[in-house]
């Protein structure tokens, strides 16, 4: 479970940073709203993945409230899961 998890806060992170910095250009400067459309799908299925994995990691992982509230915090956070693979499931 926990290279699945792995695996899907990488997406995550990725599609988040799709979104913010080549997507929305695209919609408010160029008007071309159809890969937000495309990207903003795949996001929110990969983020609420990414939450419902959070909290099912954390009896595995042994984590405390705290510990789940911050690795819940980085999925909107951008950058955010990397750091977090990097700081709590790496061994």
């Amino acid at each position: 479970m926990l290279k699945s998890f792995r695996i899907l806060s990488l997406l995550e992170g990725i599609s988040f940073l799709l979104i913010l910095f080549i997507t929305m250009p695209l919609k408010y400067i160029w008007d071309n709203g159809m890969p937000n459309k495309v990207i903003g799908m795949a996001h929110g299925f990969l983020f609420l993945g990414y939450i419902v994995m959070a909290i099912l990691m954390k009896p595995e992982r042994k984590w405390d409230n705290k510990t789940l509230a911050i690795v819940l915090a980085c999925s909107v956070i951008p950058f955010g899961t990397f750091w977090m693979d990097k700081k709590y499931l790496r061994d």
